[in-house]
This record gives structure tokens, sequence and C-alpha cells, in this order.
């Protein structure tokens, strides 16, 4: 299995956090979501501790090891000293007495290897064939100088962890047993999986979910014991914990520690100008007790180094017993699959986001990479989409609107709180008398009085279809008015209506015309039928009847 940690495909928001932390950039984005490269990754955790959605997901080895234990073999346990800050004991007895209550046959300090890699470290600069000593008990580390920093191998201790000789040490004595390391580290997965005597690993978070599931409580704890082995490597999960471990006499190399991965890479470009050093590397920033799947992430390291502290001075070193275990480690080169594209192929990729000349080369950063350059070289291979330049695409986004804004056949303006002008197309700026070159924070009273605006920012109520007179050109508007209350802004959409209002003026003034002559025509009538009343009788009547509703018609209209 090469799947340790990858991405919930639904969380993922395109906010690419995860991508600018990676140290090696081992994610690629692919249709706007994020996935680990298996290949680059080196398991350092640093993703899960940024990322804002917690869309990442180790893989957990629960099942496997439940299955280990209801199998019938004798399954040990191997567990890293950062138990004590993790889980916040005081001694072993608390978390062993909890193991075999799962039906671990023994359970031990991975403290005990430790101890053991300390010596070993020791007798290799003894030899003096070490201009300078990398320690390898960090598998992210050791995964980051094999990919990346290759330059760095003749360094590297050729050691196996504490946890890889631990689990030889167990076997050794338990030959049949299957062994489980229980830890607070990704990186322990791959390299148990690589090492051939770690059976299984479950994390710091997965032995707390089995003790949620079956409802188990830590005991309290036991006399404290006067000397254990392994007790003198007990402080190896805080920074500078290997180098503390050694004893006063040890080779004369100056010892260096370094801890947070970015340090870690940044700092090993200088180790080849040393001489006679020995460096410490974590890639967890204040050692193990800050790893990636610890139960402690929001305490202070402060507090958990110090309770680390106080465990390993606790007890006296009691000796351990390595004869006959092998813990030489051979780490090869390790080569990534990424390759270097032609510079034509570079250019290519890099004129899709309109970036011709170098000076239009940002380097901003916000895609994840470092240079515009690096993220054209992921395009290549295929571990990037050419989209993920924000500043790109923030422009084209930009532009895209304004071509819309623009081509739309009614006005629209946007105006904030201020009632300054933030927005305009051209047909607003000529219903209103704007110059559409120079509108840019003018106050939008000083070229129209209406009022409406200011109504619907006050009362937070929009206005639909509302006719009403620009002062400054003299045209009629039909206004739908929109409140963006969380811009404090609205936005107002226009339509011409002048033509209408011209034509609808004119019938007016015809049906004014109409309405005159027709009381004209009443009055005249009336006077002729007073006269000849008589003579006309009914028929006049009539006439006086059908004036009289043509001028009701024509008032009502009015």
């Amino acid at each position: 299995m090469d799947h340790f940690l990858d991405f919930k495909s639904a969380k993922c928001r395109d906010c690419y956090r995860c991508l600018r932390e990676c140290p090696v950039k081992a994610i690629r984005i692919v249709d706007h979501q994020a996935k680990i490269i298996p290949e680059r990754c080196i398991l350092c955790g640093n993703c899960i501790r940024v990322c804002p959605q917690n869309a990442k997901t180790v893989h957990s080895q629960e099942e496997e090891v439940r299955r280990l234990l209801e199998s019938g073999a004798d399954v040990i346990a191997s567990v890293a000293p950062s138990f004590v800050s993790s889980f916040r004991l005081e001694s072993f007895d608390q978390i062993a007495e909890v193991l075999m209550s799962f039906g671990f046959l023994f359970a031990e300090e991975t403290a005990v290897g430790a101890a053991v890699v300390t010596k070993e470290y020791m007798r290799l600069m003894e030899t003096g064939k070490y201009k300078n000593m990398v320690a390898s008990a960090c598998p992210a580390v050791n995964r980051m100088i094999q990919l990346y920093r290759q330059d760095l191998l003749p360094y590297l201790a050729q050691v196996d962890s504490p946890m890889v000789v631990h689990a030889k040490m167990l076997k050794q004595s338990f030959p049949d047993a299957k062994v489980v390391f229980i830890g607070p580290c990704i990186a322990k997965m791959r390299e148990a999986a690589e090492s051939g005597v770690v059976d299984a690993v479950l994390t710091f978070e997965d032995l707390q979910r089995m003790m949620d599931a079956e409802g188990l409580k830590f005991p309290p704890a036991k006399e404290k014991e006067e000397s254990a082995r392994g007790a003198s490597a007990r402080i190896y999960p805080i920074a500078r914990g290997i180098v503390k471990s050694f004893p006063d006499d040890a080779p004369a190399y100056r010892r260096l520690a370094v801890d947070g991965i970015r340090k870690c890479m940044n700092d090993s470009h200088y180790i080849d100008e040393l001489e006679h050093v020995f460096v410490e590397m974590s890639c967890c920033e204040h050692g193990c007790i800050n790893g990636p799947c610890s139960m402690q992430k929001f305490d202070s390291a402060v507090m958990a180094d110090n309770i680390v502290r106080d465990y390993a001075a606790s007890a006296a070193e009691s000796g351990v017993d390595h004869e006959g275990v092998e813990m030489r480690h051979r780490f090869p080169k390790l080569k990534e699959k990424g390759c270097e594209p032609p510079e034509k192929e570079l250019k290519a990729i890099l004129s899709k986001t309109g970036k011709l000349k170098p000076e239009d080369e940002l380097n901003c950063g916000a895609c994840g990479y470092a240079t515009c350059r690096e993220k054209a070289w992921a395009v290549y291979n295929g571990y990037a989409d050419v989209e993920m330049c924000i500043p790109y695409m923030r422009r084209k986004a930009e532009s895209v609107s304004q071509e819309i804004m623009q081509r739309m056949p009614n006005g629209v303006v946007v105006i904030n709180g201020q009632f300054q002008i933030e927005e305009i197309n051209q047909v607003a700026s000529r219903l209103l008398g704007i110059d559409y070159y120079d509108y840019k924070g003018k106050n939008f009273f000083d070229y129209s009085d209406i009022v409406e605006f200011v109504e619907v920012l006050e009362t937070g109520e929009n206005i639909f279809n509302r006719r009403v007179k620009v002062k400054n050109t003299g045209k009629y508007v039909e206004i739908s008015i929109i409140n963006m209350k969380d811009h404090n802004r609205v936005l107002g959409m226009m339509k011409d209506v002048t033509e209408e209002e011209k034509y609808n003026e004119k019938l007016r003034a015809v049906r004014e015309q109409t309405f005159e002559v027709t009381d004209r025509v009443v009055k005249n009538q009336m006077k002729i039928a007073q006269e000849i009343a008589s003579l006309l009788g009914e028929t006049t009547a009539e006439t006086k009847v059908a004036l009289l509703k043509l001028k009701d018609i024509l008032q009502s209209e009015q």
C-alpha cells in the first residue's frame, strides 16, 4: 500500500493552502480537487495541520490490528515514548494495561530500541568514517533526503530507526509474534510496510477511537519505577531529544538539532560546509510530541516538552541487550516521476495564463508554487491545472464581467454606502450624464437626484420598475434598485423610457385638446338645446348624454 494519506473530495475548496504548505509539492490539483502524489510524498503530515476544511484522511490500520488480535497470534505493542504527552499519562503501566485488555500479549516502549540506536550512532562516529552525520530516526526526513537531497545520503546514518530496531529485538525474543507500532506519526506506516518486521501501525488517534468504542479509560498510575530498559532514550520525542540522549563521553562531534520540515530542507543545504557535526532532524516542529496524529494538537508544546522531560528523568537506564540484532540500513536514492519540460513547452504553458515575458511572471505563490515556472513544471507533469493561476483567473473573471456589463442593453450602476460610483456601464453613463472614463469615486448625487438609492440603502427594501426623471440629462428611466446589504452597496438597473414618456406626453396633449373641444361642443349644444328644446325634444337629450359620456371617458383616462 502506498496511499497512507489522501483528501476527501467533497470538502476540498480550491484554497491551495495544503499545496502552499507542502514542502515537497506532493499534491496534485486536478478538476479543482487536491490529491496526494504518493511517489513524491514524504508523509510529514503538514497538510493535515493546515487544511481549513479538515479534508485529509489518514489511512487507519485499526481493522488490520483487530484481525491480528482475533487471529490467535501473539501480538506485541511497541509504543512511542511521546504517549506520556499525547495522553497526559504518568507511567507506561497505564497504557500497557489498556493494551492488554485489547488482547496484546506484551507491550514495551520504543525507547528500548532508541537507546540501542543512540549507541550505534556513537559507534559509527567513533569509526571516523563520517565527516558529518544526520540522524536516521525520522522516516519523513529520511524520505526527503532520498528523494530531494540525495547529496546528503553519505551523511545519513546507515542505521534502522528506533521503531524497526525495537521490532527486531521483540521478534528475537518472540519469534512468532506480530509487532504493532503505536505512535503519532504517519510516515511510520510506510516505514513499517517496507521494514518487513513491523506488521501494523496504530496512531494515537486510532488507539483513542478503539478505547472509546470499548468504553475504556486509562487506569491511575502505579508507583513510579526506579529503573527501566531504554529510560535514557525516553527523551527522543522532544526537539534535541536524540542529542540529549548521548552520554557525556560521546564522541567529539558538535551536536545540532533542526525541527520542522521546512527548516530541515533549508538547513540541509549547509551540512556539507560543516565538519564533525551530528545533526538531529525532525520533520515535526518541537519533535514527535507534535506529531500529526498526536492527541494534544492545540496544547502548548512547552507543556508537552516538560511532561516528556519529567518522564525521562523519572527512572534510570537499566541496560539493554541487543546482541545479534542487525541494525544496518541502506538508504538508496529514490526517483520521483516528475520530469523537466523543454523550454518551448514551458513557455507555451506560461503563455496560457498571459505570461509572455519574464516581467509577466509575478511569482506570487498564491497557487502553492513558489514561482510561475514551478507551477508550469507541475502543469507539464500533470500535477496542476493551468487555471490555478489566481491573478490570471481574476483578470479573466473581471474581463468577462466587464464584457457582460457593457453588452447589456440597459444601464447598470453600483453605488457604495458613501454614495460613490464604483461601477457603471456606458448605457448608464449616457442616461445619467456621467463621464464613463472618469466615474470612479465620484458622488452619484452630483449627477442625479434619484433619491430612491438613498431609500434602498436606508430601508434595505428593494425597488422595482419605478419611473423617474434624470435631472442632469432630462431622460426618463424605469429603474430597479437592489440592496446588496452584505457588501454595503446597491445595484441600480435602468431602462431608457424617454421615447415612451414623450409619446405619452403627446397623447396626453391630444386628449386635453379633445376634452376642451368636447366641453365646448357640450356647452354650445346645451345652449342650443335650451333655445330649440321644443322642436328637437329627445334627440337633443340623447346627444347631450352621449357627449357627457365622452367627456367623462376622457377625464377618467386623463
